[in-house]
């Protein structure tokens, strides 16, 4: 057989060379790739102006309400580390204990080799949580919005989304093939005229919103879409990153929040490195929904399992949001209090009401770079989220607020960040304002950006 397998190599490899030979072709060099020449695009823009990459800062040790950078210590408003489980004394010992008992990563797919006891502890204290049947656990976030969605729906579908909605579940319905269409930020009456106008062509409906909006710090009106879902008979789906810890009296998310029965709500999606403070995602609903994504979701099945170590640590995380509710009660008054200052020192918060979330709009993207950087220079390490992942003139620093800052933290935030940004444009700083000289080397990087 193995002489017959090589008969047949060196026949294809004679048929080959009978064949008139083309000039070799190169394969692309990424940095001719104009993804590359957008990346170089803005570094040089930055050198020319001469604004520091406000990104990629490293700390040298863990980051909640305050962290340290370069030796330096700061306060810190961009960590998820909501209700402060990050470094908290239990956390730690679990995490510790499951990797004497079970060493660093699960090793296999728990289909086949990966499941652990820690798994099934983590899915049921989510379960619990939400109080329905059955949760299933990733190993990523933006993995289990793109698996989910994808197994869920395909090209006879439809899947409507509030137009804030987070990039992962954007890929997971490119992924899936099915029809998008997309509703103007949490506006249920225009949600219900996609619907009367779509649905019927459709096999399945799936609308996607998410319960704390991650870029402004809003939450949806999940009464009017469960009245909108009994009407239309579509599954509703909630994106719960940035909600769990933060919405309700205890913290238990949206449904807390709104006083509703959490069986309303079809699926239930969210993330285990913000409240819990570990590494993953989750989707939350009925048994049958979890048999099927634990049968059919590529990103579980050909995945390895989450970490034992991760799954502990989110389990344990759990555990706190249940028995110390007043983590919760101090980020609801530490939240209240930074949009009360912000709006006092007239900031501009957007349409945030004050919870996990509060972004500081000031329009120009390049102002808000400058802005972060000078904020760095204050102790306060805030980042900026520019053009392309908000339009441009909604550029902004996002503010995430723990139960863990101080009063005086916040008001220090508060009062730098508006004295700062008030200079900048007292010196109109910002793209629209560079000197001749600046817009003239700018002008090819501008243009070759743009082109490609």
């Amino acid at each position: 057989m193995r002489q017959a397998s090589e008969t047949a190599g060196r026949n294809r490899a004679a048929r080959l060379s009978r064949q008139p030979q083309q000039p070799a072709r190169q394969p692309l060099r990424f940095e001719s790739l104009p993804e590359y020449q957008r990346v170089e695009a803005q570094r040089k823009i930055g050198e020319v102006i001469g604004v520091a990459n406000p990104f990629y800062r490293s700390h040298d040790q863990a980051a909640g309400a305050t962290t340290v950078m370069g030796g330096k210590t700061f306060v810190n408003f961009a960590s998820y580390d909501y209700l402060g489980t990050n470094t908290d004394p239990k956390v730690i010992e679990q995490a510790k204990a499951a990797i004497d008992r079970f060493g660093i990563s699960a090793s296999a797919s728990r289909l086949v080799a990966g499941e652990r006891p820690v798994h099934k502890a983590l899915e049921g204290a989510l379960a619990d949580v939400y109080g329905v049947e059955a949760a299933v656990c990733f190993v990523s976030g933006y993995l289990t919005n793109l698996a989910a969605i994808s197994s869920l729906v395909g090209p006879q579908d439809l899947v409507v989304h509030d137009e804030f909605i987070h990039n992962s579940a954007l890929a997971g319905i490119k992924q899936s093939g099915a029809t998008r269409r997309f509703f103007r930020h949490n506006d249920v009456e225009n949600l219900d005229t996609v619907l009367r106008t779509l649905e019927g062509d459709f096999r399945r409906v799936l609308v996607i919103v998410e319960g704390v909006y991650s870029m402004d710090g809003d939450i949806a009106d999940l009464p009017a879409l469960l009245e909108l879902r009994n009407r239309h008979g579509f599954w509703l789906m909630v994106d719960e990153a940035h909600s769990l810890g933060v919405l309700g009296a205890t913290g238990r998310g949206s449904f807390e929040h709104f006083g509703i029965d959490p069986r309303e709500v079809d699926i239930w999606m969210g993330t285990l490195s913000k409240t819990t403070s570990s590494c993953g995602g989750y989707i939350a609903g009925s048994q049958a929904l979890a048999d099927i994504l634990k049968a059919d979701a590529g990103g579980f099945v050909y995945s390895v399992g989450l970490a034992p170590v991760l799954a502990a640590a989110a389990t344990t995380g759990l555990e706190i949001l249940r028995s110390e509710p007043e983590r919760t009660e101090r980020l609801h008054r530490n939240g209240a209090l930074f949009l009360e200052c912000a709006k006092e020192a007239g900031l501009d918060t957007g349409l945030s009401l004050g919870f996990s979330v509060v972004p500081i709009i000031v329009g120009d993207s390049l102002r808000a770079v400058q802005l972060s950087n000078e904020l760095l220079e204050e102790g306060v390490n805030a980042l900026p989220i520019i053009h392309p992942a908000v339009p441009e003139g909604m550029a902004r620093l996002r503010f995430f607020i723990t139960c863990d800052h101080t009063e005086d933290q916040i008001r220090h935030a508060v009062d730098v960040t508006a004295r700062r940004l008030r200079t900048l444009e007292e010196r109109n700083f910002g793209l629209g304002a560079l000197d001749l000289e600046k817009m003239m080397q700018l002008s090819p990087l501008l243009q070759a950006s743009e082109k490609n």
